[in-house]
C-alpha cells in the first residue's frame, strides 16, 4: 500500500493513480520444489518478477513506489508473491495469464494456431530403407514423439470454433504464454510525469527496481518431475540434445523451438546443417592433406631442394643486412614437401562450389522451417522503443506513418552528425587494428635479425641438433603468429566496448536496429582484426624486396620479409592453425568453464540447510541470467570461423577438418551451456537467421577471389605450371622426359657478392662465396640488362594474371548457374502454404457469410438464402 506522502514526494497527481491501489497477494511457499503453478496449484506461472524489499530510506522509496505503481494487475494479468527460501530480503512475483488475456494478446501478436490436421500426404524419405541404422541417430522417440503436423492460421478470440481446442491448458505452449507475458511487462507504464509516460520491464530491471525477470524452466534438468502437468521438456532435452552421451544424434530441433522458441531454433538449425555441410569440404580437405602427405617424397621440386648434390649445393643469399650469413637451400627441405603444386587445385574448385551449395540448400532448409514453424508470414508489430531512446526524447516530429507527432531524441541534423562521428570512430579504431598489424611486422622483421643470427652462427654448438628442423623463418612465423594470437583476444575485449560504445552513441530506435546496427560494426571490426594478419602474409609478405643489392626497406629501417623459396605458404598455415585452434579452445573455456564456476560460486554463498526445499523459481534465480546479446556472439563466432574455412581453404586444407571437429563441441556446448546452466531463454520469434545470411554470401563472393590470388601469388604453383609447360622455349635443364627436373635452377636468380652495398653486405662474408641465389626471375650479373626482370617473369605473372580472370568467370559461372538451378523454396512446402492460405480464406469467409446470415434473416425481404451461400462459398473454392 501507498500513502499520500509518497505521491506529494514525487509529485504525482491522486488524478493518475489507478483506481485501485497496485496490490500483490502474498503466499507460503508450499513445498513443492518442482511446482509450476501458484499454491492453489491451478493457475500456470508464466513469468517471474525478483526484487529486494529494501528498508524505508528516502533513495529507496521511489523503487518501491514504481513496483507498487506497476498496474499489472489492471491489464489483466494475476500475481502472487512470495518470500525467499534462501534470502529474507528476496521477493518473487509469479505471473499468471488468464485465458481471456492469452486469447488477447495471441491475437494482438498474430501468434499462428492450428485449425485442422495436416491432410497432405508427405513425401517418403529416401532413407527409409536404411531405417534399422539411421532410427540410432535420431533422438529417442519414445521420449520425444513427433508432432502432429496441423495447418494453422493467425489466432481470432471472435473464432474459437473454428481453432483445433482439444484443451485450453495446453491450447498455448508455456513458451507461447511466456512470450505474451513478457509483452505485457515490457508495456506496463510505470510513472507519469505531465504527458510523459514511462513504461517498460527493462527499464525497471536496467534502474534495479527489479533484479531478475525470466521464465521458468518446467523442471530440473536431470530429475523427471513428478508434478501433474510438467511435459518434462527441459529434462528431455538433456537427455537427448545436451548431454555429452548423445553428441552423435541429430537434434531434436521442433522440441527446442517448442521450449525456446523459434530464435533459438533457428539458430541451432542453421549451426546443425553448416557443420553437415562441413563434412564434405572437411573429407575434400582431409584427402588433399594425405595426397601432399603421401607424395611429398616423390615430388621432384622437394627431391631437388632436399638433394645434398643440388639443393645443398645451392647458396642462398642473406636475407637480412649484415646480421644474416649465407644458408644453403636445403635447410627448407621439411616445407618444400607440405604443398604439391597439383594439391591446390581441388581446394580451389571444390570449397567454392560448395559454400554455394550450402547457401542455396540452407534457404531452402530454411523454407521449410518458415513453414513448419509457421513463420511464413510472421508480422513484424511496430517495435516500441528502446528504454534508452526513450528517455532522451527531448524533440516532436510528426511519424510518416501514423501522422501523430511523436517525441524523437534528435534532429534530422542531429542524426547526421551521431552517425558521422560513429562512422569516424569505426574508421579510426580500424586504423588502430592496422597499427598493431604494423607493430608485429616490425617484430617478425627484428626477431628474424635475432633468430638469423644464432641459427647460422655455426660456433653455437647447442642449437647444432635443431638446424635440420627449425628455420629463421619457422621460428619466426610461430612465435609471430603466437604474439598476434594474444594481441587478437585483448583486441575483441576492447573493440567489443567500443561497437557497443558508438552504437549506443547512435541511440537506434528499436531492438532490431540496434541488433542490426552493432552486427555491422562487430563484424568489421572482427573481420580486420582476425583477418588482417592473414591477409598480409598471403598477399603482401615477399612482394617487394627487390634483390639483394637493393632492399626494399620498411620505415626506411628493416629490411622487407622474404618467403621461402616455395613461398609463403607455410607461414600462413601456421597462422590459420594457431589462430582457428587457439580461438576454439578459449571460446569453448569461456562458454563452459565460466558459467559451471559462476553457478557453483552463487550456490556456495547461497547454501542453506539440507532440510530447505527450494522452489522451482528460487533454483532458475540461481542460474547465469541470459545475455541481451548471447545469441549475437555466438553467430558471430560461427561466422567468423566461416570465413576461416571459405577465404583461406587454399593454403589450410585441415581448416574444414578443425572447424568439423569444433562444431561438433560447439552444438553440445551450447545446448548443455543454455539447459543446464543459465535461466530459460525468453523465447522470440525469428524468421531466418537476419542480417547474418548477407554476410555469408558476401563471404562467399570473397572466397573466390581470395584463394585464386593465393594459389596464384602466395604459392608456387603457376611458375611451376609455366616451366613445365614452356620447357623447349626456357632449356634451363634436360626436358627430354617432360618432368619438372631443373626447376629449382630455374627458379632462383644470381647475385654476385660483389654487388652488395656497404650497409647490406653480410659481416661474416666469406672470400670464397663470389655468387648466391635468391628468389625472383632476373638477367644475371654481366647480362646488359642485369638485375632487370627477364621475360620468363613477366610469362609468370601474365599467367597468373589469367589463372585469376579464368578461375573466378569459371568459378563465380557455376556459382550463379547453381543458384538458378536450385529454387529456394521446395515445391512441396509451396504446396502446404497454398493449402494453408486456401483453408484460412475459407473459414473466414465461412464464418463472415454466417454472420451476415445471421444478421439478414429477421428483415425477411434482405434475407440470404442458404443457397446463395452455398454458391459463394463454391465460387471462393472455384478462385483457389
Amino acid at each position: 500500500m501507498y500513502d499520500i506522502m509518497e505521491e506529494e514526494e514525487y509529485e504525482f497527481q491522486p488524478t493518475e493513480l489507478p483506481d485501485k491501489p497496485y496490490f500483490c497477494p502474498q503466499a507460503e511457499f508450499n513445498n513443492k520444489p518442482d511446482s509450476l503453478f501458484f499454491n492453489d496449484g491451478v493457475r500456470r506461472i508464466d513469468f517471474i518478477l525478483v526484487y529486494e524489499d529494501e528498508d524505508k530510506k528516502d533513495y529507496e522509496k521511489r523503487h518501491t513506489f514504481q513496483r507498487r505503481k506497476a498496474s499489472l494487475m489492471k491489464m489483466g494479468v494475476e500475481l502472487e508473491a512470495t518470500q525467499s527460501v534462501i534470502d529474507e530480503k528476496l521477493m518473487f512475483v509469479k505471473v499468471h495469464m488468464p485465458w481471456e488475456v492469452l486469447c488477447t494478446y495471441a491475437e494482438v501478436l498474430h501468434i499462428k494456431l492450428p485449425i485442422q490436421p495436416n491432410d497432405l500426404s508427405s513425401r517418403p524419405s529416401p532413407w527409409r530403407y536404411f531405417s534399422c541404422i539411421t532410427k540410432h541417430f535420431y533422438p529417442n522417440e519414445e521420449l520425444i514423439s513427433k508432432e502432429t503436423e496441423y495447418f494453422t492460421a493467425p489466432f481470432e478470440k471472435d473464432r474459437l470454433d473454428y481453432f483445433y481446442i482439444k484443451d485450453k491448458d495446453v491450447f498455448f505452449t508455456p513458451s507461447m504464454r511466456s512470450r505474451m507475458a513478457y509483452y505485457i511487462l515490457s508495456r506496463a507504464p510505470y510513472e507519469i510525469r505531465g504527458n510523459i509516460k514511462k513504461f517498460g520491464i527493462t527499464k525497471l530491471l536496467d534502474g534495479g527496481v527489479y533484479k531478475a525477470a525470466y521464465p521458468l524452466h518446467d523442471c530440473r534438468f536431470n530429475v523427471r518431475s513428478t508434478e501433474e502437468g510438467c511435459p518434462n521438456e527441459r529434462f528431455l532435452l538433456y537427455e537427448e540434445w545436451a548431454h555429452p552421451k548423445s553428441f552423435y544424434k541429430m537434434q531434436p530441433l521442433d522440441l527446442i523451438r517448442k521450449y525456446y522458441g523459434e530464435k533459438i531454433g533457428i539458430y541451432f538449425a542453421w549451426l546443425g546443417f553448416y557443420t553437415i555441410m562441413l563434412t564434405m569440404a572437411a573429407a575434400v580437405g582431409l584427402g588433399c592433406f594425405i595426397y601432399g602427405y603421401k607424395t611429398q617424397e616423390t615430388s621432384t621440386w622437394s627431391k631437388e631442394v632436399c638433394d645434398p648434390e643440388i639443393g645443398g649445393n645451392i647458396v642462398m643469399c642473406p636475407q637480412c643486412d649484415r646480421f644474416c650469413n649465407y644458408w644453403r637451400l636445403n635447410t627448407t627441405c621439411e616445407s618444400s614437401k607440405l604443398f604439391p603444386s597439383f594439391s591446390l587445385l581441388p581446394r580451389l574448385f571444390f570449397p567454392v562450389p560448395a559454400v554455394t551449395l550450402f547457401l542455396e540448400f540452407w534457404k531452402r532448409y530454411q523454407a521449410e522451417l518458415e513453414y513448419e514453424w509457421d513463420t511464413v508470414e510472421f508480422l513484424e508489430q511496430e517495435e516500441p522503443p528502446r528504454p534508452e531512446y526513450e528517455a532522451k526524447c527531448i524533440y516532436e516530429r510528426k511519424n510518416p506513418v501514423t501522422g501523430v507527432k511523436e517525441k524523437v531524441p534528435y534532429t534530422a541534423c542531429g542524426r547526421c552528425v551521431r552517425v558521422s562521428i560513429g562512422m569516424g570512430t569505426v574508421l579510426f579504431w580500424i586504423l588502430l587494428i592496422l597499427a598493431s598489424i604494423v607493430a608485429i611486422i616490425v617484430y617478425r622483421l627484428a626477431v628474424f635479425f635475432a633468430f638469423s643470427k644464432k641459427l647460422r652462427n655455426q660456433d653455437l654448438k647447442q642449437l647444432e641438433p635443431l638446424k635440420e628442423y627449425v628455420t629463421p623463418q619457422m621460428a619466426t612465423a610461430v612465435t609471430a603468429s603466437l604474439i598476434s594470437f594474444v594481441v587478437i583476444m585483448i583486441l575483441n575485449i576492447l573493440y567489443e566496448r567500443v561497437a557497443i560504445w558508438i552504437t549506443d552513441f547512435e541511440l537506434p530506435r528499436t531492438k532490431t536496429d540496434y541488433e542490426n546496427s552493432l552486427t555491422l560494426k562487430m563484424f568489421l571490426f572482427q573481420f580486420v582484426n582476425y583477418y588482417s594478419s592473414c591477409f598480409y602474409i598471403a598477399f603482401a609478405k615477399g612482394k617487394a624486396v627487390s634483390y639483394p643489392g637493393q632492399p626494399v626497406y620498411l620505415l626506411g629501417k628493416y629490411r622487407n620479409e622474404e618467403c621461402d623459396p616455395g613461398g609463403c605458404l607455410f607461414e600462413l598455415t601456421t597462422q590459420l592453425a594457431i589462430i582457428m585452434g587457439g580461438k576454439a579452445i578459449w571460446n569453448n573455456i569461456q562458454e563452459v568453464l565460466l558459467p559451471w564456476v559462476k553457478n557453483l560460486i552463487f550456490r556456495y554463498c547461497t547454501r542453506v540447510a539440507s532440510e530447505k526445499v527450494i522452489p522451482r523459481w528460487e533454483q532458475d534465480y540461481q542460474l547465469q541470467p541470459v545475455s541481451k546479446l548471447g545469441l549475437f556472439y555466438e553467430y558471430l563466432e560461427m561466422v567468423i570461423q566461416f570465413g576461416f574455412v571459405t577465404l583461406f581453404v587454399a593454403s589450410f586444407p585441415l581448416a574444414p577438418v578443425l572447424a568439423l571437429v569444433n562444431n561438433l563441441f560447439e552444438i553440445r556446448v551450447d545446448a548443455w551451456k543454455i539447459t543446464t546452466q543459465f535461466r530459460r531463454v525468453m523465447p522470440e520469434k525469428a524468421q531466418h537467421i537476419g542480417a547474418w545470411q548477407p554476410i555469408l554470401q558476401g563471404i562467399a563472393i570473397l572466397a573466390v577471389a581470395t584463394n585464386a590470388m593465393i594459389i596464384a601469388f602466395t604459392s608456387d604453383m603457376i611458375p611451376r605450371l609455366v616451366y613445365y609447360w614452356s620447357f623447349s622455349v626456357y632449356p634451363y635443364g634436360d626436358h627430354s622426359n617432360n618432368t619438372m627436373e631443373g626447376y629449382i635452377d630455374s627458379s632462383l636468380s644470381i647475385f654476385n657478392t660483389s654487388d652488395f652495398s656497404k650497409s647490406s653486405v653480410p659481416a661474416t662474408e666469406s672470400g670464397l662465396i663470389t655468387t648466391c641465389r635468391y628468389r625472383d626471375f632476373r638477367y644475371p650479373p654481366g647480362h646488359p640488362r642485369q638485375y632487370e626482370h627477364n621475360v620468363y617473369y613477366w610469362h609468370v605473372v601474365a599467367a597468373k594474371m589469367a589463372f585469376i580472370i579464368v578461375v573466378e568467370h569459371i568459378v563465380y559461372l557455376t556459382k550463379f548457374i547453381l543458384s538458378y538451378m536450385i529454387p529456394d523454396v521446395p515445391y512441396a512446402v509451396k504446396e502446404q502454404i497454398k493449402r494453408e492460405k486456401y483453408l484460412t480464406q475459407v473459414i473466414l469467409h465461412e464464418t463472415n457469410l454466417k454472420l451476415v446470415t445471421k444478421r439478414l434473416k429477421p428483415f425477411g425481404e434482405e434475407s440470404v438464402n442458404d443457397t446463395e451461400v452455398k454458391l459463394a462459398m463454391e465460387e471462393l473454392e472455384l478462385d483457389f
